[in-house]
């Protein structure tokens, strides 16, 4: 099988490239490179892995990607809340527009599969603060980000459900944890990362969820989509995580004290968050087997070890985060 990975210089993407080639997928990597593309460096020799630069909201560029496609796992995008509230007309063209027009010439090329890399934000707040929500709970989007996002969703599994290609939803938990596009402007990594290198952390509405998973997981996820019956997943979603791996703020913290112990913890009270929801994921543990390999404290461990060796050196520089 040959794949297509959008935004294949990515966090997750850079990592995804990878777990294919050493599975023995032939992969091609689609990427505008606009964090760059060091993520790619060392594979750039590899015999079953090509790059070809382009963007998803140009046709002739995502044309000339898609020949001799099989799979495409779709994870170009604006990503983040505060990215695509910044540059939201980018975010139209690029998680809406660009992704249609991407499906839509895949059915052309005769692609067989399509995953979606998709978001737990999409659930909002929770109506209970003591539940739990499952695939079909109600979807709460309160960001351009996760709109866009439910959006494609339903078009992929319910306007397009019948299409000739095979098509899954990921709701993927808030990521962390290493990888060749490393960033430190996601919770975990920034958390860990500003006790390691300034030894404190201000921490705002310590007590809202969030569902977490390693970068690494996330991965792993696409591929075993990608290799499941089609039975399984056709016009399907799952959330990727595992229940015990929901943890609010105040958590998280606690966690990276324990490896970095003389931290000072600033908490700052605040009582209304438009995001607080913890996910159970069940179904892709009982449908697909997926169980997750690494937790919260390997992803805190992993980042201060990368830190405190001192190997990077500005990690607070703009290319380690998405604005």
């Amino acid at each position: 099988m040959k794949v297509l990975v959008t935004g294949g210089a990515g966090y997750i993407g850079s990592v995804l490239v990878r777990q294919l080639l050493d599975k023995g997928y032939k992969v091609r990597a689609f990427d505008s490179l606009k964090f760059g593309g060091d993520a790619l460096y060392d594979v750039m020799l590899h015999p079953d892995f090509e790059f070809v630069k382009g963007d998803v909201r140009n046709e002739t560029e995502v044309s000339g990607a898609l020949k001799g496609i099989d799979a495409i796992a779709h994870l170009a995008a604006i990503v983040g809340d505060p990215a695509c509230k910044k540059f939201s007309e980018e975010a139209h063209e690029t998680n809406w527009d660009g992704s249609v027009a991407l499906f839509e010439a895949a059915e052309k090329a005769g692609v067989k599969r399509f995953v979606f890399a998709s978001t737990c934000s999409n659930y909002g707040k929770m109506p209970d603060p003591d539940s739990f929500v499952v695939e079909t709970s109600e979807l709460n989007p309160v960001s351009l980000y996760a709109e866009l996002k439910v959006k494609f969703e339903k078009y992929l599994l319910e306007e397009r459900k019948d299409s000739n290609i095979c098509s899954t939803a990921l709701r993927f938990s808030t990521v962390y944890g290493f990888s060749p596009r490393i960033r430190f402007d996601l919770t975990v990594n920034e958390f860990t990362r500003n006790a390691t290198i300034n030894g404190e952390q201000e921490i705002w509405g310590a007590q809202f969820w969030r569902p977490y998973c390693h970068v690494d997981d996330l991965a792993r996820a696409v591929v075993l989509v990608l290799e499941s019956d089609e039975s399984k997943v056709r016009a399907n979603v799952f959330n990727v995580g595992t229940t015990e791996e929901n943890y609010n703020k105040g958590m998280i913290i606690e966690e990276v004290c324990k490896v970095v112990p003389d931290t000072k913890v600033n908490y700052v009270e605040m009582n209304e968050d438009p995001r607080d929801y913890r996910v159970n994921f069940d179904k892709i543990k009982n449908e697909l087997g997926f169980t997750i390999t690494k937790k919260v404290p390997d992803g805190v461990r992993e980042i201060y070890t990368l830190l405190s060796t001192g190997i990077v050196t500005d990690s607070f520089s703009q290319k380690f985060r998405n604005i």
